[in-house]
């Protein structure tokens, strides 16, 4: 493909969220009469699925405390439901095991999901928890759990699969997906807030009309390109507006392996086991040598076997990164790049939380395996996504690390380009902000629910 001067729509980010509203606003463009996958270009700085929609854990889930991402997710979940042999996706389902101090919140995400039609099976009472569970898995042992929330719908993909495949239905339409292109500014024919007329890149300039940003833990530098705050002000519910927060942040994202036959892992009746998700403030014991890893705080883990990543892949709970956000050098996907390397700390704890839930893991530690998996989230300051319009023609979709199991975004921002606004986005305007309009938090340990 011969470097492309112009284009009518630029999509940055050949990950989730740049590939789904290709396709999507190549269908639309189609159908209105107003033209075709051929307007549209997207591009990377590497490849198709070079980044964080690369390594993902792939899961798939509605488990939210916020009823504006159970509905955006019950959205998405549909759309993986649309096409599951393209996107490599599989409907096991998924659990959230939870302990006393979080079982008022998952009660309330249940109802919820009923008020909505979400299928799920509620479980209360330490007693009824534990006989569910081992009527699933014989050799479930993790303590302290009083709520068992099971999702029948939802699951995972396999991550880089579901993104070739959403590449080819792309390209199926006309879209031009160019990798190795690098931007490196925006062209504008006035001063800053303006619209853009294209992009600067490390191989030329690209005019364009419009542009959608889908690049992921680097959104922070495409904000500053756009000349937009680096700090901001939230009206909090308490009507007091809390100034000078900074606009992103990042935490380091730990999932790993455990290199086993993925096979060993299933449902008592020989069926592929749900997503797993515990949270729990038991006492956590170290496999290797019985110490004592966690006491009283409460830490979560989430797991599955995956056919993709050779074994048992899963993660626990984040933790941010401090070295100052104007001397991070992000590019934490590159291959020369070990901040994707899970820490000893953490290949230690997931293991012996394994070895909570089930017998089978026990003594397992030798079997950890370095993947690349995880990587580097970059945050807003609720840590929930910002999908807005800036600058009056430059539509930023930063999903502060939400965004793998969100392949429904990409079909309400192309609707929003054709002009028909999406009441399923709204909640996630950067106006938010400004207005105290946040979304309830939970009590779980991850930042993300």
């Amino acid at each position: 493909m011969a470097f492309p001067a112009k284009t009518k729509y630029l999509i940055i980010g050949a990950g989730i969220h740049g590939l789904s509203t290709a396709y999507h606003l190549a269908l639309s463009l189609k159908a209105a009469g107003k033209g075709s996958g051929a307007d549209i270009l997207v591009i990377d700085k590497n490849a198709i699925a070079s980044g964080a929609s690369g390594i993902a854990c792939g899961v798939v889930r509605n488990n939210y405390y916020q009823p504006a991402m159970r509905e955006l997710m019950a959205h998405s979940v549909e759309q993986w439901e649309q096409d599951m042999q393209t996107y490599s996706y599989h409907p096991v389902g998924y659990m959230q095991i939870s302990c006393e101090s979080m079982h008022e919140d998952v009660a309330s995400i249940y109802e919820q999901q009923q008020a909505i039609g979400y299928q799920s099976t509620f479980l209360e009472g330490e007693a009824d928890c534990t006989a569910y569970m081992k009527d699933l898995y014989s050799d479930w042992q993790a303590q302290n759990i009083t709520s068992v929330l099971h999702e029948k719908r939802g699951g995972y993909a396999n991550n880089s699969k579901a993104m070739y495949g959403l590449a080819g239905k792309a390209e199926a339409q006309g879209v031009r997906i160019l990798g190795g292109v690098e931007v490196t500014g925006v062209i504008r024919q006035s001063g800053a807030g303006s619209a853009i007329t294209g992009v600067t890149t490390k191989k030329g300039d690209i005019a364009c009309d419009y542009a959608v940003i889908g690049a992921g833990p680097w959104v922070r530098d495409f904000w500053t390109m756009l000349e937009l705050p680096k700090t901001i002000s939230i009206k909090g519910k308490d009507g007091k507006t809390h100034d000078g927060l900074d606009m992103w942040t990042f935490w380091q994202l730990e999932e790993g392996v455990l290199n086993v036959d993925p096979s060993m892992f299933k449902l008592n009746n020989g069926d592929q086991p749900p997503v797993m998700h515990v949270d729990t403030d038991a006492t956590l014991y170290s496999t290797v040598d019985g110490s004592v890893i966690e006491d009283g705080k409460i830490w979560g883990l989430y797991y599955k076997p995956d056919f993709h990543f050779g074994g048992v892949q899963g993660g626990a709970m984040p933790y941010p990164v401090t070295t100052p956000v104007d001397e991070l050098k992000l590019d934490p996907y590159g291959p020369a790049s070990p901040e994707w390397i899970s820490s000893p700390e953490f290949a230690h704890m997931w293991v012996s939380a394994l070895a909570h839930c089930h017998k089978r893991f026990e003594g397992a530690m030798d079997k950890y395996h370095k993947e690349p998996s995880g990587g580097v989230g970059c945050f807003t300051p609720d840590s929930f996504p910002v999908f807005d319009e800036f600058c009056d023609n430059v539509y930023v979709i930063a999903d502060s690390n939400h965004g793998y199991k969100m392949l429904g975004v990409g079909k309400l921002v192309a609707e929003h380009i054709m002009g028909q606004e999406s009441e399923l986005l709204k909640p996630f305007a950067f106006g938010r902000y400004a207005k105290g309009e946040l979304h309830p938090t939970s009590n779980s340990p991850f930042p993300w629910s």
